[in-house]
């Protein structure tokens, strides 16, 4: 079993693909065009980690840790599901060029408006 699960975790894709998406994830987190409410998925993902309060204990050997990898991995995949498609693909596009992190551009909230002073 243990041969099994090192060989699984031992995947350059699989492991290069949970990184990628832990890197548009925290882009998401500061973009603010993302609501408050979906960002707190992640952050109660990472508030069940370090919690002493378990499904399955810490104490036991390889369950107790891979509990909290499951959570870890299922709040970031749900983070990124709930995440509007227009920041999810502007910062993809971003992580793609090798871009800096910059908030989306607000092109379309803008008031077109004439002054005339009387």
């Amino acid at each position: 079993m243990a041969a099994r699960l090192t060989s699984w975790l031992s995947r350059p894709a699989l492991l290069r693909t949970l990184l990628s998406q832990a890197r548009l994830a925290f882009r998401l987190l500061r973009e603010p065009r993302v609501p408050m409410l979906r960002k707190a998925v992640p952050l109660l993902a990472a508030l069940y980690v370090i919690s002493p309060l378990d499904f399955v204990p810490d104490f036991l050997p390889v369950l107790g840790q891979l509990d909290d990898l499951g959570i870890a991995v299922l709040g970031l995949e749900m983070f990124l599901r709930l995440c509007p498609a227009g920041p999810k693909a502007f910062h993809q596009d971003a992580i793609a060029q090798g871009r800096a992190y910059a908030p989306m551009a607000t092109t379309d909230d803008f008031i077109d408006a004439e002054w005339h002073r009387e």
